[in-house]
């Protein structure tokens, strides 16, 4: 057996810058193959990373301005939600949606003061579903819930990036800080896994209306269906939009008036759009395989030629058809599979190299998961793929080795 490796090894060696060119373009082919499948699944964790912080079925709804006169009213119209739409919602759609929430944004930035501390940040009033709408991970305490909403509580959880900057290396939980002069109780931390730097705090939304001046008005609605399918939440889109229109008296032709985002549908899409690229990376990679494949072949051929009057020699002195055949498909496997080897080392080397770079400045600056994150190809995938490149190249040197064990002795030493 070592020494039928040594022959191999042998026969190869004197062909070194065929053998070289054609393990190249056979490691090409798979290096190609795993870095075109890693680069797919980072864009594609950058796609998701970005619906990560919401519910992938929710519907956000928000008011804009009439674009249409109707009903006897001008265009320009401001339409404006309250919690009587919010409560009109609920009761209508109550077997398509599971969770609800209104949202009251306070509009710019707003002074916030623990002691001696002080800071700018955005504060929105909430309900307690809106956890279940806007995904946060809550890493201390509690999230708003319905005792503060009913009690209008002076409650509020406050982002990760807000403890820092006012309570520095302090406990909040217990504390209270001051909003325009108001005081409120932190009952929670939390970290948006969306923007893990956004400074925002939440408060019931009650207390938040009464406060600041909010009356019953709403800046925002949120809804997470229960939909499995894009033309479900669909249908619902359509009709919560009609029902509101009709309520607020809008054209049905207006369908600038009322904005609502379809999460669902926006992830279905873009889930589409790299389907289409994970299959245009396999065809990409597989005829870059096939070329090495093709490689392996002529290599093949022009090695039995080559090798005309030693086959013709073996042949006399008895080998047999199968040990001629043998020895070519060593040789197309050892080049396919040593070749493949390496290509699939360095493909996945690589990307784990640029992963881990790619984490290091994700620790600084969170926008690279937004586009390109954590591209890996699966280990599984990649041996596959290398199996398929060997029986490729056991196929691509059948060929030329049934070729010379049909060699006749006689006619192989007389053309040399």
């Amino acid at each position: 057996m070592i020494d039928y490796i040594q022959e191999i090894f042998s026969t190869l060696k004197q062909n070194k810058l065929r053998a070289i060119m054609t393990g190249f373009s056979v490691a090409w082919g798979i290096f190609m193959l795993i870095i075109l499948l890693g680069s797919g699944k980072g864009l594609e964790n950058g796609m998701e990373f970005n619906f990560r912080g919401t519910s992938k079925n929710a519907l956000w709804i928000w008011s804009r301005r009439t674009q249409v006169a109707h009903d006897g009213l001008k265009a320009g119209r401001r339409i404006n939600f309250t919690v009587a739409d919010g409560d009109m919602l609920k009761r209508k759609f109550e077997d398509d949606m599971d969770n609800f929430s209104g949202r009251f944004h306070l509009w710019g930035d707003y002074g916030v003061t623990y002691k001696n501390e002080y800071g700018d940040f955005r504060i929105e009033g909430v309900m307690p579903e809106f956890k279940a709408i806007k995904l946060v991970d809550m890493l201390q305490g509690r999230y708003i819930n319905n005792i503060d909403i009913k009690q209008f509580r002076k409650s509020v959880i406050i982002s990760e990036p807000v403890q820092k900057h006012l309570f520095k290396d302090e406990d909040p939980m217990g504390k209270y800080i001051r909003i325009s002069g108001v005081p409120f109780m932190v009952v929670g931390v939390f970290v948006d896994p969306e923007d893990r730097d956004r400074k925002n705090l939440y408060m019931p939304l009650t207390t938040t209306q009464r406060v600041f001046n909010g009356n019953n008005r709403l800046s925002e609605m949120a809804i997470s269906t229960n939909a499995t399918t894009v033309a479900e939440n669909k249908r619902i889109e359509e009709a919560v939009r009609n029902t509101l229109m009709e309520r607020h008296r809008v054209s049905p032709e207006d369908k600038q008036a009322i904005g609502i985002w379809n999460t669902l549908e926006n992830f279905k899409q873009a889930q589409g759009v790299f389907a289409g690229i994970r299959m245009f990376v396999w065809v990409i990679g597989i005829m870059t395989i096939i070329a090495g494949i093709v490689g392996v072949s002529n290599i093949m051929i022009i090695l039995v030629k080559e090798r005309t009057k030693e086959i013709g020699i073996r042949k006399a002195i008895g080998a047999s058809p199968f040990s001629i055949i043998r020895l070519v498909l060593s040789e197309s496997v050892l080049i396919t599979a040593l070749a493949g080897f390496f290509g699939l080392v360095a493909g996945m080397g690589l990307l784990a190299g640029v992963s881990a770079i790619l984490r290091q400045i994700a620790t600084e600056n969170q926008d690279v998961q937004r586009a390109f994150f954590n591209p890996s190809a699966d280990l599984g995938v990649a041996l596959w793929a290398l199996a398929i490149l060997i029986s490729a190249g056991l196929i691509a040197g059948y060929i030329p080795a049934r070729k010379a064990s049909a060699i006749r002795p006689i006619e192989a030493l007389h053309d040399e």
